[in-house]
């Protein structure tokens, strides 16, 4: 699989899309900032029980098209302002397009380390789309030292490759226990007779120890 496009901006997909899609993308992104301005208010709801822009999530990929869908969902959430409710209803009810979205737009949204359990959730699934989208910039910043090793490991073993994994240079330098569950890793593909994933001799470079930077939860041993 090939790392995910970078998310665009609204005046890129405005530039990319067509004019209906346009239109409908301006509709949306409008009831989705209504939806923040009012959002101590009582909110119009749609037929299914949710909001407008809500609803609208579901449908950006036939609206929108599916290449640009998850950076269309992405604007949605950040002028919804999605809180961790929202965020997580859309996450748990949605299809893996809808929570693919949901993963790549964590770091847009102020949700601090709240949205963690996504991640988690994510990174226990064997979808390599779901895999890539964990280990984006809200991984980076929050995941713990252990959870960030296993959410790499755990790309070598899918397939994913390590350049879906956001500062991965950054929080892998001088990383010794990284370095060493990367080489049990291997030795246990070797013994097993299987091919060692090309993406375990490059972490294990960039794991050479060097100054170091902070991490969020271990300042002594992140970097």
């Amino acid at each position: 699989m090939s790392v995910p496009a970078p998310l665009l901006t609204r005046e890129e997909l405005g530039a990319r899309l067509g004019g209906a899609a346009r239109a409908w993308l301006d509709e949306a992104l409008a009831e989705a900032e209504h939806a923040a301005a009012h959002e101590e208010a009582e909110q119009p709801v749609g037929p299914y029980g949710a909001p407008p822009w809500e609803l609208r999530y579901a449908a950006v990929g036939r609206n929108c098209g599916p290449e640009h869908a998850d950076s269309v969902r992405a604007l949605l959430l950040v002028e919804a302002h999605a809180a961790l409710p929202v965020v997580t209803r859309l996450y748990e009810q949605g299809t893996a397009a809808e929570r693919r979205a949901v993963l790549r737009a964590l770091h847009l949204l102020d949700l601090g380390p709240t949205a963690l359990p996504l991640v988690e959730d994510a990174l226990r699934t064997n979808d390599t789309r779901l895999i890539a989208a964990a280990v984006g910039p809200y991984a980076a910043t929050h995941l713990d030292a252990h959870n960030w090793r296993h959410a790499v490991l755990k790309c070598l073993f899918t397939g994913v490759p390590v350049d879906a994994v956001a500062r991965l240079g950054r929080r892998s330098r001088g990383d010794a226990e990284l370095a060493r569950m990367l080489g049990d890793f291997a030795a246990e593909r070797i013994a097993a007779g299987r091919d060692v994933p090309a993406g375990i001799t490059r972490v294990l470079g960039l794991t050479t120890p060097g100054p170091q930077l902070p991490g969020p939860t271990a300042p002594t041993q992140e970097s």
